[in-house]
């Protein structure tokens, strides 16, 4: 990680709790979805380590360069299902939600493909995701996407072990 503060040497415990948190959220839903939303939002909040981290595990993930290239303009790319606009509409809802108060069309799409289940879920995702940013962003955090696989490995096992 190159950056000027690290939060997790700072604050071991919170971000260990923070991570595990981040890692469940991730695995709750299909992953080829999580990492979109994980992209999109981060693209709002202009958070370069963020878009190089999940564009690196999307294409690991086999996502493809154009569906990556194209999630900016994602309304009008016809490569995304009915289910990915809701996630991408509802991620883009909560992550301006300073500048409004989320559309009601993107809470109906959001409620037409997802369970109630799945909606809290994509909620917490989004959530943990723009705390990501917002935590890249204002320390100045640059992870190698190779490196953050080893840290997120990592935190599963002391999971695991406790």
């Amino acid at each position: 990680m190159t950056t000027k503060f690290d939060p997790f040497a700072a604050a071991p415990q919170l971000m260990k709790s923070w991570m595990g948190t981040s890692i469940a959220a991730a695995a709750s839903l299909e992953s080829s979805l999580i990492e979109l939303v994980k992209i999109r939002a981060s693209q709002i909040n202009g958070c370069a380590n963020c878009i190089n981290m999940h564009t690196a595990e999307a294409r690991a993930q086999g996502e493809t360069e154009q569906r990556i290239y194209l999630l900016s303009a994602w309304r009008e790319a016809p490569c995304y299902s009915a289910r990915e606009r809701a996630a991408l509409g509802w991620t883009e809802e909560l992550t301006r939600l300073s500048e409004r108060h989320p559309d009601l069309a993107a809470r109906d799409a959001l409620v037409q493909a997802f369970s109630e289940e799945e909606q809290v879920k994509l909620t917490l995702m989004i959530n943990v995701i723009n705390g990501w940013n917002r935590l890249a962003v204002g320390f100045g955090l640059w992870l190698d996407p190779a490196a953050a696989k080893v840290a997120a490995a990592k935190a599963v096992a002391e999971k695991a072990a406790a």
